[in-house]
């Protein structure tokens, strides 16, 4: 495993980040009481499409929640170029979405699981007030 995050590709930082905040997300639901898979699905729902990833991203980017050196990745993957047109969501959403996945997974690979548990609890945190508000 690289050190250097410019060495890192952003697109599989977002892969493996995804999958992380998946079993996060999945366990936030459950630690809320709910039992059947369908309300669960319902629930995680708001969390992992692109368009709470991206809030939550640019609230805590609003809040002076990240390093320096965590914007400059940001804002890397926010600005790499998009392969293929997302389905259903703005490709400016997807590519905040796609940030906000690539700076979990990196935090996960680089073993920074205190870091990765703080940024996952504000995105959390974030989605479900706005979620409330709407």
């Amino acid at each position: 495993m690289t050190d250097n995050i410019k060495d890192i590709n952003t697109t599989a930082l977002a892969y493996i980040g995804d999958a992380v905040y998946e079993i996060y997300v999945r366990k936030h639901c459950i630690m809320t009481g709910q039992c059947h898979a369908d309300a669960l699905h319902k629930k995680a729902v708001a969390f992992v499409k692109a368009e709470g990833q991206a809030f939550a991203l640019k609230r805590m980017m609003e809040e002076d929640f990240f390093t320096s050196e965590e914007i400059s990745l940001i804002k890397r993957a926010r600005n790499h170029k998009i392969a293929s047109k997302p389905k259903n969501v703005a490709p400016l959403t997807y590519k905040h979405a796609t940030a906000f996945e690539a700076i979990l997974g990196l935090m996960h690979l680089q073993n920074q699981e205190e870091r990765l548990t703080q940024i996952i609890e504000r995105a959390i945190e974030i989605i479900e007030l706005e979620g409330k508000n709407r």
